[in-house]
């Protein structure tokens, strides 16, 4: 789908691409099949957390190149070869720092309440076309949302991540212009009453944030 000029593809669980302005963005790569044609190769990567329901180096290996930028947070253990840069919360990669025309702020993205280090990370927020794309990634509801703007939301809904509820209060908090929520299973727990919750989100939104679009990644 293209919203506002930028092509935005689901590839399945929260794994998005992103195109537009000659730049091709994966966004936390994951379930990736082999065989990407050299079109489809990344020119950045990023990383929100080491999260196995985000987190997938086999899928990573699949669309990264040495042409390929990627980002990631500082706790992720993994090591890589060639152009890899650790960031942080509050890293401003703009103006001369912007990676490959294309300006990134990183920002929190944690659970509260948990203790797991793969549940600590970052989500970003992309200038791209003139428009600004927030990725949540693996995160709750969090304060730090309320000074986040952008146009353009992509949040991940499931029991690892926001419920519907939460989610509804981030696009409130946020207020762009369109919001894409992406329901899926963690592990083998499957996602009790997915379409149902869908629709409630879509309803909840409607009445929290009536301005908001809400596109559903499977309508794409």
């Amino acid at each position: 789908m293209i919203i506002d000029g930028i092509e935005i593809t689901w590839l399945g669980d929260a794994c998005f691409r992103l195109r537009g302005e000659n730049v091709t963005i994966y966004l936390d790569p994951h379930g990736l099949s082999n065989n990407f044609p050299l079109e489809d190769m990344a020119d950045i990567i990023l990383l929100t957390s080491e999260h196995p329901r985000s987190f997938d180096p086999d899928s990573i290996r699949i669309v990264r190149d040495s042409n390929t930028t990627t980002l990631l947070p500082e706790n992720v253990t993994l090591q890589f070869r060639g152009d890899a840069r650790r960031v942080e919360v509050g890293d401003h990669l703009v103006d001369d720092l912007c990676i490959k025309g294309i300006s990134i702020e990183v920002v929190p993205s944690y659970k509260p309440d948990t203790s797991d280090p793969t549940e600590v990370g970052v989500g970003y927020v992309i200038t791209i076309g003139g428009k600004r794309v927030y990725y949540a990634g693996f995160t709750d509801l969090i304060p730090e949302m309320q000074a986040i703007s952008a146009d353009i939301v992509i949040l991940p809904i499931s029991d690892c991540t926001m419920d519907t509820g939460q989610a509804t209060e981030a696009v409130a908090m946020v207020s762009p212009q369109t919001v894409i929520p992406v329901f899926f299973e963690c592990g083998d727990i499957p996602y009790v009453n997915m379409t149902a919750n869908a629709q409630a989100f879509k309803d909840n939104v409607s009445i929290k944030a009536p301005h908001v679009k809400v596109l559903f990644p499977e309508d794409f």
